[in-house]
């Protein structure tokens, strides 16, 4: 194998522009992250009970979900948090590494059967099933200057044109909006008037549901029409309601001398919020609290650059005074830790060759290494799509660390060349004649050094993915050294390699 790119330099040359290539390519297109995803995942059942207390809530609602989604493949446990304004809240936790658009799915199904022993209150309500993500990338506050406009403008302006356009984001899983509240009608019931004249709630209830509706009126002239009807035309009915006017004159109920009981005469109307439980507030400010969350296994930098984008472009048309900014950037610490690897890499390529000069005294000895070294770390990104790795601090760390691994190989074959041209053999006799007696040696060792650290990626639970990329990149590089010692550094010294005495040349022509 040694004699063969010995003598065709350009086949090694070629195949390692090729690793290159694809090694860069890899590169490009993986996540960037601060450390693996190692936190169990989370899914997240939610719905509500308008009026219940907390007891009322566990008893008529959590119990009925808990019991069906209890057991669901792969859970590790769960956790319900039932609360006195009628909320309900349960966390299953799935085992690490469980896939969570399959998890999702297991525990919707399980919700699906829970379903038809709970309230037709809360059926009406719905319960809602999705992936919760741990912490949020981004937290966007939108602010008022000069307190213009308080947080429930706020909130309602940023549900209405932020939200939906930060949410169509590529890499984007949720966004949540916090520190306020959609816009309601609110109807504070007199319950003095409402004894006083017979009526109960759920008549009241009743009549604001069958007034406030959008019904279908169908059509007049359809087909199939008399004789003589040219002309189809769709009836309009009366639309929601929307002034506390409109709300105010429905009517309760009729008797029989013609008299009306109507909202107004047993309710106070209110344009309102439909919860007044969150206020935002940043710097004593009003503010309305954007929380961004990224999908699992996408490019946080990559996300975190896209949304700022949008926002510098939504903010053109923000009304006059209000201005969003960034008050929590995860991206930083991924910024600076993945910099901070990046600088210490170069650190220790550069002195990894400076060592390799002054031992071996001899530049073009010395670009043999330097050559060699980018390929097997460049190559190494090959293999993190096939392996769900990304680019964090623990995988740039084992690149680090196999530095001083990957450059032995390419040194044992320049020592080995060299000590050949000094027995009087040119250079590429040399260099076959070394790849004959290293080339053995070289595999052996990438496999025992690969049987150091492979055994570390099958750790189970937590700590096994939290050393698996560290060990496996290490183990990958070194697979990828062993094979350009075979391949590009023998082409490069039967190139590169000269002998030190003249006269050595002539012998040996």
């Amino acid at each position: 194998m040694g004699k063969f790119f010995v003598n065709r330099p350009i086949v090694a040359i070629v195949i390692s522009i090729v690793l290159i290539l694809l090694g860069v390519v890899a590169l490009t297109s993986l996540p960037i992250s601060q450390y693996p995803d190692i936190t169990p995942p989370e899914i997240q059942i939610t719905t509500n009970y308008r009026g219940a207390g907390a007891v009322a809530v566990e008893q008529a609602v959590a119990t009925p979900i808990e019991q069906k989604v209890n057991g669901v493949e792969e859970m590790l446990y769960m956790k319900s948090t039932n609360a006195s304004d009628g909320s309900m809240t349960i966390r299953v936790t799935f085992d690490v590494g469980t896939d969570l658009d399959k998890a999702n799915m297991l525990t919707q199904n399980r919700v699906s059967q829970g379903t038809a022993f709970l309230p037709l209150e809360v059926k009406n309500e719905g319960v809602t099933t999705k992936k919760s993500l741990s912490f949020p990338l981004l937290l966007i506050s939108l602010q008022a200057e000069g307190a213009l406009y308080d947080n429930n403008f706020l909130s309602n302006y940023a549900s209405i044109n932020i939200v939906d356009p930060i949410s169509r984001i590529k890499g984007v899983g949720q966004v949540n909006l916090m520190g306020g509240s959609e816009y309601a009608m609110r109807i504070w019931l007199k319950p003095d008037q409402v004894a006083r004249l017979g009526l109960s709630v759920n008549e009241i209830m009743q009549a604001v549901k069958e007034q406030n509706t959008i019904s279908a009126g169908g059509s007049i002239g359809g087909a199939p029409a008399a004789a003589g009807v040219d002309y189809s035309y769709t009836v309009v009915l009366q639309e929601r309601l929307m002034t506390v006017q409109q709300f105010e004159n429905i009517i309760i109920k009729s008797a029989g001398n013609g008299s009306t009981i109507r909202l107004k005469d047993v309710a106070r109307i209110e344009f309102g919020l439909e919860n007044y439980n969150n206020i935002g507030r940043v710097n004593s400010t009003p503010s309305a609290i954007i929380a961004i969350y990224q999908v699992p296994g996408s490019n946080a930098l990559d996300v975190a650059n896209q949304i700022n984008a949008q926002i510098e472009q939504m903010t053109k048309r923000f009304p006059p005074g209000v201005n969003a900014k960034v008050t929590l950037d995860t991206t930083k610490p991924i910024m600076e830790g993945v910099h901070e690897i990046i600088h210490t890499l170069f650190e220790a390529i550069i002195l990894v060759i400076l060592v390799v000069f002054i031992f071996l005294q001899d530049w073009r000895a010395t670009i043999i290494p330097l050559m060699t070294v980018p390929v097997a770390l460049l190559a190494t990104f090959m293999a993190f799509p096939l392996l769900g790795f990304s680019i964090n601090t623990l995988s740039l760390l084992g690149l680090v660390l196999a530095i001083g691994i990957v450059v032995d190989d390419a040194i044992v074959v320049v020592e080995a060349v060299i000590h050949n041209m000094e027995h009087g053999l040119n250079p590429k006799e040399a260099t076959i004649k070394a790849m004959s007696e290293i080339s053995g040696p070289v595999i052996a060792i990438a496999l025992i050094l690969s049987a150091v650290f492979i055994p570390v990626a099958f750790i189970p639970g937590i700590s096994g993915s939290l050393y698996q990329q560290f060990a496996v990149t290490i183990a990958i590089s070194v697979l990828f050294s062993a094979f350009n010692a075979l391949t590009l550094s023998p082409a490069l010294a039967g190139m590169l390699l000269k002998p030190k005495d003249p006269k050595q040349k002539e012998k040996h022509p």
